[in-house]
Formats: C-alpha cells, sequence, structure tokens
C-alpha cells in the first residue's frame, strides 16, 4: 500500500494518529485564509467572464460524484437548446495548455475527466490551471450561455455566479479536519455559501442525486456478448473512492471480485491488467479513458475488460433550483422543461 492509500484509509477509518499531521494542518488552513483576504481585499485579482460561470465542486478530497453530476447537467441544459461550455483543471494531463478537448483528444494529454466529459456530451471543453485563458480560448470558438467549471471550487482567481457543492453522504465529512489531518480542503462553513446537493441513496435534503449503473459494456470487443455478474472479475479502479464502486457492483449482483486499486488519475500500464489467470477485468468509465490507449497500442491483448457506465439522478428540486438560478442570471429555460 502506498502513502497517499494509506494516509486515506486513516481518513475514512477516522485513525487517531492523524493528529500528528495537525501542525500541518494549522499551516495549510492559513495560508488558504491568507489566500482568500488577498482575493477579498484585491491584492489578488479575481477574473470575471462575460458569460455567467458555475462551479461544481466540493470541499473534501477524493471522489463525491461531481463528474456525473456534472454530465448530467450538461446533457440536460443542451437538450433544452443551452449552449453551455465546460472548463477543467485537466488534472493528470501532460498539456500544453490551455488545451481545447475534443473527441479525439487524449486522456494522457488534458485528463481522465475531461477526456470522459467530452465522450458523454460532446460539449465543447478547454483545459488548464489558468481558468481565464481556457474561457478565452471556448469563447474564441463559441458562442455561449453558460460556461460550467468542473472542480474550482477553491480557485478564488475565478469569479463565479453560481456554485453547487456536491456532499456525499457515503463519505461525510469524515473527523471534519483540514488537509492533512483529515480530507477537507475547506472549513465545514463553507458549506453555508453554496448550493449544496446531497449525494446519498437514501437523501434527507430535498436537494439530492444518487448514481445508478448501467449495463457493462465491451471496452475491447467490436461484437455483442451477454454480460455475466455471476462470474469472477478483477476491479481495477483509479478514483478517489474505490469503495463506491465496490458498493456498485455489489448492487448489480457482482459478489466474486478482486479489487486493485491505484491512486485517482493513475496513468495505467500494461502489466497492470495482466493477471495469472483469465478472469474478465471490470472498471469504471473514467478508468477506461485511460485503459483504452493501452488497447489500442496492445491490440492482441485477449482479457475481457468490462465498463460499468453511471448516471447521476437528480432530485425534482435540484432541476427546480438550477431554473430558479439560471433565470435569476437572465438565462431562461422552456417552459415545462423541469423533469
Amino acid at each position: 500500500m502506498s502513502v497517499a492509500q494509506l494516509i486515506q484509509d486513516a481518513w475514512h477509518k477516522q485513525a487517531k494518529w492523524l493528529i500528528v499531521f495537525r501542525p500541518l494542518s494549522w499551516l495549510y488552513r492559513g495560508g488558504f485564509l491568507l489566500n482568500k483576504k488577498m482575493y477579498a481585499t484585491g491584492l489578488k485579482k479575481s477574473y470575471t467572464a462575460p458569460v455567467p460561470v458555475m462551479v461544481i465542486g466540493n470541499i473534501t478530497v477524493g471522489g463525491s460524484g461531481k463528474t456525473p453530476l456534472l454530465i448530467h447537467l450538461v446533457n440536460y441544459l443542451q437538450s433544452l437548446g443551452l449552449s453551455v461550455g465546460v472548463i477543467s483543471r485537466g488534472y493528470g494531463g501532460k498539456g500544453p495548455f490551455p488545451a481545447y478537448v475534443d473527441l479525439n483528444a487524449e486522456a494522457e494529454q488534458v485528463g481522465d475527466e475531461p477526456a470522459l466529459i467530452v465522450q458523454s456530451t460532446g460539449v465543447p471543453m478547454a483545459v488548464g490551471a489558468n481558468r481565464q485563458k481556457s474561457i478565452e480560448l471556448l469563447l474564441s470558438k463559441h458562442p455561449l450561455d453558460l460556461i460550467i467549471c468542473d472542480d474550482g471550487l477553491q480557485h478564488l482567481a475565478l469569479n463565479r455566479q453560481l456554485e453547487w457543492i456536491v456532499l456525499d453522504n457515503n463519505r461525510g465529512l469524515g473527523n471534519e479536519k483540514i488537509l492533512p489531518e483529515g480530507y477537507l480542503r475547506e472549513p465545514k462553513s463553507r458549506l453555508n455559501t453554496g448550493t449544496v446537493i446531497e449525494h446519498a441513496s437514501h437523501a434527507i435534503s430535498p436537494l439530492n442525486m444518487h448514481l445508478e449503473a448501467s449495463e457493462p459494456y465491451l471496452l475491447n470487443s467490436t461484437t455483442e456478448q451477454v454480460f455475466n455478474p455471476h462470474q469472477a472479475f478483477y476491479a481495477v479502479v483509479g478514483i478517489g473512492f474505490p469503495q463506491r464502486f465496490y458498493t456498485t457492483l455489489e448492487n448489480m449482483g457482482i459478489h466474486q471480485f478482486q479489487c486493485h486499486e491505484f491512486p485517482d488519475h493513475y496513468e495505467y500500464e500494461l502489466a497492470d491488467l495482466q493477471f495469472e489467470d483469465n478472469y474478465p477485468i471490470i472498471t469504471t468509465e473514467k478508468d477506461a479513458v485511460k485503459i483504452l490507449p493501452l488497447l489500442k497500442q496492445h491490440p492482441n491483448i485477449q482479457r475481457e475488460i468490462w465498463v460499468v457506465p453511471v448516471d447521476a439522478v437528480l432530485s425534482a428540486d435540484c432541476y427546480r433550483t438550477l431554473h430558479q438560478q439560471l433565470s435569476q442570471l437572465g438565462i431562461t429555460l422552456p417552459e415545462g422543461s423541469i423533469l
């Protein structure tokens, strides 16, 4: 187990030994608050885009479900005729940045999540650490009504008109400590400043979502095959919160799987897909965009690799809130379009 995985496991278990990181957490918090004050006082300048910006993010490290939520919102808004663009940091991508992401973009260059977002929606997208340059690149190519920023909740250099904060109740807030003693990027009080979307199977808040898995598909076959959930699998994942994927598999009736975890945004190598027997691999769509280039480089790989797609399912109140918020920004959606 790597050091990063050891710490993540300790976060999930709220291990008491994490207190050794408290001085670093104080330092992190102090630096964050200083940076925030510098933007508030104008010592650092924030960029305001010529079109409204909506940020979808979280206050925790690791997966919260924000990418499936973003994909769902993009598809929904596009279906209503809205011209939407997306920007992202492009974490894990090698650039050069800013980079325009199209259907031919490789995850190695632009990042796995941007590649997945564009493949799932066809949305105009640009990535790079400088969000202003990404927005300018997008607007030079497309007239847009709204720009959605993937993550970036803590990126104070970009002004935004809307913030949706995804709170995964499967993980909660852990010990509610700031990095690295806990997995909070910001204090819990940050939840009071945005629209919080509760990610939970049995939600309490009217603003909630959950993920539903669809029928798995083969990544490396051109022929249609029937998926058998009762066979044994290697569950190969490199995501922020792999336990959610394992729970998804169990809910699908898949109980025989051996876990092989890698760090979030992991760059797969051929050896990661090789095992002593011929059991198939099962993985996420986010991982699939990183694995597919390997399959193209090594077309002789015979092992089946199944991919589990997931869709975000939103409560009716989420759509009503979205319509109200966009209307306040001068963006009117068709009447009767709330699901």
